[in-house]
């Protein structure tokens, strides 16, 4: 008979010894696995991508622990939840340890008043929590409550866990699929641990599919081969939220592998974004700026290239538009490299909010009224097409800011070349 919870549920580990992966943080005599043997929990956050053992942490803490255990989701919850159990742990004869240890499921969920509440009773030891967020806890999580906290990384399980996993799934009779006659190829078994990409609940998901919607073969067994694990999983899982913190980082591999000049890293994390459906036009907005901040005067049609593509995006859209981009990212990433421009816009406008800068030169204001010329307006400017080359040496800084350099071109692809006119115009050559 089919057992009622889904088998990524059923099969969560019920003890430390049954717990697969994440050797670096639960491995034994790592530090929390001490803490859990010991039964020593102090308060914690769980963070990492989904299906990477979050959850079953904490089960196998409610398992092992002999203080008060209490879950919320922190979807559903609020204050008033709070308040429940911090009551219920101060009444010393429901609880006469006057602890309790508190999961809270996607704790980044929980809002700045809600997180407030619970800080002065973890702060004593009242409540002993155990946060699990996939969001980064130094963004999403009260700075009060993750200085009171140790913070554990989850890292996407490697395919050799998820196959173990797997093949427990299929032998355990009690809570896996160990009743079923399963033969699975090992080519297909490989094949869903790789498409998981570090994820146990989808490939959980996916051989209880395939189990529970297979026919029996002429020898009465349910044979899994690699079509049977296409049809289960539909697409690909990839570790890429577009509103959360994977998000960020993907964009940053992006960003600085077109500033690395490594157009093949730049693909790849152009594809990972538009695979799990990011915005194109938001990609076109990266890599303008990346055309400016990072090739600048080295190349200044990269930005003319990366401008353009965002343009055809917006005229396109999806598919075609994952050409365009690739166009402008392998641009981009190949184009001499030079921040010249980025340095002297941010070292002008730290002095314009640091310094005293004087006032614009006289000769430099236009007399725009014969009053203002009178005043000196303009009084004195050299029209720089009237001389030889049309270059005439004249100040142009204002008194107090006279010999100071912003723009300092570097050698690289066409701003060799500017450094060289500049050099000469500045008397240096």
């Amino acid at each position: 008979m089919a057992k009622k919870e889904p088998l990524a549920y059923r099969m969560c580990p019920r003890t430390i010894e049954e717990f697969v992966g994440q050797e670096e943080i639960i491995g034994k005599g790592r530090m929390l696995y001490r803490m859990i043997k010991a039964d020593r929990i102090s308060s914690i956050i769980l963070y990492g991508p989904p299906g990477t053992g979050k959850t079953s942490i904490a089960r196998i803490i409610a398992n092992s622990t002999k203080s008060r255990f209490e879950r919320l989701n922190a979807v559903t919850a609020g204050v008033a939840d709070i308040k429940r159990i911090i009551e219920d742990t101060q009444n010393q004869i429901l609880n006469p340890s006057g602890r309790t240890v508190l999961f809270i499921d996607e704790i980044h969920r929980f809002n700045k008043l809600q997180q407030d509440a619970l800080l002065p009773f973890v702060e004593d030891g009242t409540i002993v929590l155990i946060g699990a967020t996939t969001e980064n806890p130094f963004f999403e999580v009260n700075k009060a409550l993750i200085s009171r906290s140790s913070v554990f990384m989850l890292k996407p399980l490697e395919e050799k866990h998820i196959v173990k996993i797997l093949k427990n799934a299929l032998e355990d009779k009690e809570r896996g699929l160990g009743d079923y006659d399963v033969f699975i190829e090992d080519e297909a078994l490989w094949y869903l641990a790789r498409i998981a990409n570090g994820d146990a609940r989808i490939a959980l998901n996916a051989i209880e599919l395939a189990v529970m919607t297979s026919e029996l073969g002429s020898d009465g067994k349910i044979h899994i081969d690699v079509k049977t694990i296409e049809d289960c999983v539909q697409k690909k899982s990839i570790t890429f939220d577009k509103s959360g913190d994977s998000h960020y980082d993907n964009i940053s591999a992006f960003i600085k592998s077109m500033r690395g000049s490594d157009p093949d890293a730049a693909v790849f994390y152009l594809a990972r974004a538009l695979y799990a459906g990011e915005d194109p036009e938001f990609l076109a907005r990266r890599i303008i700026i990346c055309a400016s901040e990072d090739v600048g005067m080295a190349n200044p049609n990269a930005l003319q290239v990366a401008v353009a593509a965002a343009e055809a995006v917006r005229m396109i859209g999806m598919p075609e538009a994952r050409i365009i981009l690739s166009h402008a990212a392998i641009y981009v990433a190949t184009s001499p490299k030079s921040n010249s421009c980025y340095m002297a816009i941010s070292k002008a406008l730290d002095d314009v909010g640091s310094k005293n800068t004087g006032e614009v030169p006289m000769h430099l204001r236009n007399p725009v009224t014969s009053g203002m010329k009178d005043l000196g307006y303009g009084e004195g400017y050299k029209y720089a097409h009237d001389y030889k080359g049309n270059y005439v040496k004249q100040e142009y800084l204002p008194e107090v800011m006279r010999g100071t350099t912003y723009y300092h071109p570097t050698a690289n692809g066409y701003e060799a070349r500017i450094k060289d006119w500049i050099e000469r115009i500045r008397g240096e050559k």
